[in-house]
């Protein structure tokens, strides 16, 4: 069982977009975490770097750089959510972007929920290292 979850849970029970509402939060908790382990700074700049990282354009970008190390059940997760139907119009992104983030929320969601956590952490720490590194 995954943390905070109190029962077991079928990811395939639910939404694309429930799923990703749930990775969302999982994606923002990691990248959080991982902020403070590269040292304490002004909330402000923990801020600013943490929505560098969680936006639409970024977790998109995100997206596609992991898309070839993924197996053929989490292209079809990916592609699941980017294809849902949101009644959500994006503010800052373009509606591509929006979606291909969607999938990406919805294969976090869809690993966390499905206790797969080991994976769910490779493809976290892959989808992230692209956006340290076109900061550097």
């Amino acid at each position: 069982m995954s943390l905070f979850l109190r029962k077991q849970l079928n990811p395939n029970d639910y939404s694309p977009l429930a799923l990703a509402y749930l990775g969302d939060c999982v994606y923002d908790l990691f990248v959080r975490a991982r902020l403070l382990e590269e040292g304490n700074r002004l909330v402000t700049q923990l801020h600013t770097e943490a929505v560098g990282s969680v936006n639409a354009k970024a977790q998109s970008e995100a997206a596609h750089f992991i898309e070839d190390m993924l197996t053929e059940n989490e292209v079809r997760v990916l592609k699941w959510g980017r294809n849902a139907k949101s009644n959500t119009t994006p503010k800052h992104a373009s509606v591509t972007d929006y979606r291909w983030a969607t999938g990406l929320e919805t294969l976090i969601g869809y690993l966390y929920m499905d206790n797969q956590i080991e994976r769910l952490c490779e493809i976290l720490e892959a989808a992230y290292k692209i956006r340290r590194d076109d900061t550097k």
